[in-house]
């Protein structure tokens, strides 16, 4: 006996056949689609033959699911949104920082400002304890501005 059991009202299975219909979408949505469709139980399909019919694994089948029984029928079309959150390099005072930098005059060996350079003077004035390049680029980039 499946844990989670799919049962569409009338009015989904329409949207989902509209949507399948429609062919257009992004191509996992379309198979999620189907697979409530197969899941759902007035038409019964077993999850091995969803598998072998839509050829995707079982374990997909499981977690469409499930998302639909705990979340509906938006959310087991849609793809699920990253939970993990990223820890900002730079906070705001060290990005003020290297926006002065930026704007101040380059060392006198160098016509303008590159990120390594940029990079190793925010370690050397010690507002970073270590900074990658690529950090220094994203952080310019997001306040578009430019080394050079």
């Amino acid at each position: 006996m499946k844990k989670y059991k799919v049962t569409l009202t009338q009015e989904e299975r329409e949207e989902l056949s509209q949507l399948i219909s429609r062919g257009k979408g992004a191509a996992r949505k379309l198979v999620h689609a189907r697979i409530l469709l197969k899941a759902d139980s007035e038409i019964g399909w077993n999850d091995a033959a969803i598998s072998e019919a839509l050829e995707v694994s079982i374990s997909t089948i499981e977690r469409v699911r499930e998302r639909f029984v705990e979340e509906g029928v938006a959310s087991a079309l849609e793809r699920k949104a990253p939970k993990r959150v990223y820890k900002r390099k730079l906070d705001g005072e060290q990005e003020a920082h290297l926006v002065a930098l930026v704007c101040s005059q380059p060392p006198e060996d160098r016509g303008r400002w590159t990120l390594k350079l940029l990079a190793q003077k925010m370690v050397e004035l010690e507002y970073v304890e270590g900074v990658a390049p690529e950090t220094i680029r994203q952080t310019l980039k997001k306040m578009n501005l430019s080394p050079g």
